[in-house]
């Protein structure tokens, strides 16, 4: 009787019966087509019905690319949102900033870094935190230090997103140091060292977008706009700050059901 994976194996190629009784070498390459269906059917049997994968619970969540929300996007309070004019204006200046980031990479990245910058390792969540935001936003700290005050300490205040830095970030680095400050930014809030690190993130995030990189940057403009909508003036210092993301991620790169629409 033959096994169900004979059973199972497509016919596109003859096998002769009668060769079927004759020895099978496993050790050289097939001598022909019905060789070869032979190895592959007597390899299957040998393979377990059941294989129990070994997964490590403690990377799977480090390792989550997609985070899909279907929070609907909060609508700007009347007088809040900028004018399409505006946008657009936004939008171009922004497409000059890339092309320029693009074309100048290379040379950027060939300048030498002071000796006060070291850059963490991809997956140091906290170094990375430390490193754009400075120590006091990292540690939560509501009073954060202006670079006056710090006297230029950039461990207090965070390091700004200098083209000699960001040009040597990978792609990779890029949407994982993007995600790191969207949930920074979810449990604590906006800062303006942030905003700047985000544009500068974004302003190097490569098209066509990858499906975590769309989840990332529409979870930061529904971020943005929930913060917008609790404002109470629009004379509010985070409000173009959280306008322009929010532009940038709707009609940049076109996920355009979180666009402002003209009021």
């Amino acid at each position: 009787m033959k096994s169900d994976v004979e059973d199972l194996m497509p016919r596109l190629l003859p096998i002769d019966c009668a060769d079927t009784l004759a020895p099978l070498n496993l050790d050289g390459p097939p001598r022909n087509p019905q060789e070869y269906l032979r190895q592959v059917q007597l390899e299957a049997a040998l393979c377990p019905e059941v294989v129990v994968a070994q997964i490590d619970p403690k990377k799977l969540k480090k390792q989550q690319t997609v985070n899909i929300s279907v929070a609907e996007c909060h609508a700007a309070p009347a007088g809040f949102s900028p004018s399409l004019h505006w946008q657009q204006r936004q939008v171009s200046n922004f497409s000059d900033v890339r092309q320029s980031i693009t074309k100048n990479r290379q040379h950027w990245s060939c300048h030498s870094l002071d000796d006060n910058v070291l850059m963490p390792t991809q997956a140091d969540e906290e170094g990375w935190k430390r490193f754009c935001l400075g120590e006091q936003a990292f540690q939560g700290l509501s009073s954060c230090h202006t670079v006056a005050e710090a006297g230029l300490d950039y461990s207090k205040v965070g390091f700004p997103p200098l083209l000699t830095i960001v040009s040597r970030l990978s792609q990779s680095t890029v949407l994982t140091v993007l995600d790191i400050l969207i949930s920074w930014f979810e449990e604590v809030g906006f800062i303006p060292q942030l905003g700047r690190w985000l544009y500068a993130l974004l302003a190097c995030l490569e098209k066509p977008l990858l499906p975590e990189a769309h989840s990332s940057i529409r979870q930061l403009a529904r971020r943005c706009a929930q913060l917008r909508s609790n404002l109470v003036s629009q004379d509010d210092d985070n409000l173009p700050a959280l306008n322009l993301l929010i532009c940038l991620v709707a009609r940049y790169f076109e996920q355009n059901d979180l666009a402002d629409r003209p009021e």
